[in-house]
């Protein structure tokens, strides 16, 4: 048996040409819960966490328009009720393939230091995409940090700190252990802090990949696999040079985010948190595309990335 943390980005859940219905986002799930379900009958324990940017920006948008008729929540309010909505929505998904697989999303907080840097450097797009002009009107009516989004339009910028505790850690280790398939850290975690010996909710979105990659750590987990839009990573992309890479170890994933290969909001986090868990718990990280999900697991497609290796990358 391999235990499996899969990271499933909000942008594979609601993609940029849908309107975002909820069949649209059932549609969206599908590839993943067939293989989820492919590797359940294999015999592997699978935890399943997704991210919320694309959801949790809609809904900050729906709370601003509707006050002052209807209070609008804060941001870390916001992320448990997407917690909740695509929990439900990768059950459903799972569901409607296999009505007996069992399946538990849980509502996970992630503790982050209030002090993180990130906080004076909001980076983390979230909602619908912008036109600059739009963009910058809807910052100076609403007080949004606004930002371009890797050349594809401007999106509203959160703060995105680092996880630090998953303080559900337990709950999620006893009902992966159970045999269910366990939907949790959604959105990268509700982020919260400590304050006055109490934990209070904070104004960010952490990134799903790094809190999937502490998820994987803690739990002792053999595999992380974070999806994402391509097969394999790509080097020197966009240009005539662009080719996968098939392997990588921890030294060669530091030498090329060090060149600036992958920039941070592109594939950097992805590949941060690859080295992360390489490194931190000695397992195997995989970076592919829903459809090459099962392939990947079985060593036939996809990225993998390991703290060490006998072969340099394999460039093709």
């Amino acid at each position: 048996m391999t235990r499996i943390v899969i990271a499933v980005g909000g942008n594979a859940l609601l993609k940029e040409d849908q309107r975002g219905t909820w069949s649209d986002q059932l549609h969206s799930a599908r590839p993943v819960a067939q293989a989820v379900l492919a590797l359940r009958r294999e015999g592997h324990q699978v935890v399943l966490t997704h991210g919320n940017g694309p959801q949790v920006g809609t809904l900050m948008l729906q709370h601003a328009m509707g006050e002052p008729q209807v209070p609008g929540l804060p941001l870390h309010a916001l992320g448990a009720m997407t917690q909740g909505e695509l929990g439900y929505l990768l059950q459903t998904s799972i569901g409607e393939l296999d009505p007996a697989a069992p399946t538990a999303a849980i509502l996970t907080r992630v503790r982050i230091d209030d002090d993180d840097p990130a906080f004076a450097n909001p980076t983390k797009p979230v909602g619908p995409f912008y036109s600059e002009e739009d963009a910058q009107r809807l910052s100076r009516e609403r007080g949004w940090v606004v930002g371009e989004d890797s050349g594809r339009g401007w999106r509203c910028m959160v703060a995105s700190p680092k996880p630090v505790e998953i303080l559900e850690l337990e709950a999620i280790r006893v009902l992966a252990e159970s045999g269910s398939i366990v939907i949790a850290g959604g959105g990268g975690g509700i982020p919260v802090s400590t304050r006055g010996g109490t934990l209070a909710g904070m104004a960010a979105v952490i990134d799903k990949d790094r809190c999937s990659a502490e998820l994987g750590i803690a739990l002792g987990f053999d595999v992380l696999v974070l999806l994402t839009a391509v097969p394999r990573v790509m080097v020197d992309f966009g240009t005539r040079w662009e080719r996968p890479l098939w392997h990588l170890s921890a030294a060669e994933t530091r030498r090329l985010l060090d060149a600036g290969e992958f920039p941070p909001g592109s594939m950097g986090p992805k590949i941060e948190s690859a080295e992360r868990f390489a490194t931190g718990g000695g397992g195997v990280a995989i970076i592919t595309d829903a459809e090459s999900l099962l392939p990947a697991i079985h060593g036939e497609d996809g990225t993998r990335i390991q703290a060490e290796h006998e072969h340099e990358a394999a460039l093709l």
